[in-house]
């Protein structure tokens, strides 16, 4: 997640103060990436340190104000314009974990893609009633904001996210189950492969071909 091009996209709307763009952070994501202000004003403080925000002076209650900068503005198009590098992807807890499971004593990895899949499911069905919720809102005309809007982007993109995490995890228990059973049929094709090997035959001489000359 880019709390860094997030806070510029705020920024280019007019200056605002840390506090200020945490909220609305929140509100446009619908509190799923929550921040804390530490982080907005650390990130501040790179932004400035990088020439892409500056000081834009104090609202009337002393809060100080930054503004976005020409730089700023370049840095946050070139991003919107800039697909998402997904040859490096962030680290994912579950796959990790599945990871580690395989192949440790004492781990029921099946238990582990089950108790998994059901949080899963629970998820997508949260997102799911988050969602009608939104777009019930929304085409009522109780609800027009831009906020909104991206909420429900966001929300679609979790309960496609939670799906194909459902589907993978299908995929990883068919994929255990096909591993196990050929395992399985290795180690009890091995033994009577080597008794086969090993075993000698009672008899090892070969009887003649031919038989011999009578002698005259």
């Amino acid at each position: 997640m880019s709390i860094r091009h997030g806070l510029l996209a705020l920024l280019e709307q007019g200056p605002r103060y840390g506090s200020q763009l945490r909220t609305e952070f929140e509100s446009r994501t619908g509190s799923t990436w929550p921040l804390n202000v530490g982080q907005v004003y650390t990130t501040l403080a790179r932004l400035e340190r990088d020439g892409l925000v500056a000081p834009g002076g104090e609202d009337e209650a002393g809060h100080t104000l930054y503004a976005i900068t020409d730089a700023g503005r370049t840095e946050l198009h070139e991003w919107y314009e800039r697909p998402v590098d997904r040859t490096s992807p962030p680290r994912d807890e579950l796959s990790i974990k599945l990871a580690m499971a395989v192949g440790t004593p004492g781990v029921d990895i099946r238990a582990v893609i089950q108790a998994q899949r059901s949080a899963t499911i629970k998820a997508m069905q949260d997102y799911t009633r988050l969602k009608a919720q939104a777009l019930a809102a929304i085409e009522s005309g109780r609800s027009q904001e831009r906020d909104d809007v991206a909420w429900l982007l966001v929300l679609e993109q979790l309960i496609f996210q939670t799906e194909a995490e459902a589907r993978w995890l299908d995929h990883s228990e068919s994929r255990l189950v096909r591993l196990s059973m050929t395992a399985d049929r290795r180690a009890t094709a091995a033994p009577a492969a080597h008794e086969n090997q090993t075993a000698a035959p009672a008899d090892t001489q070969a009887a003649p071909t031919t038989a011999p000359r009578r002698r005259l």
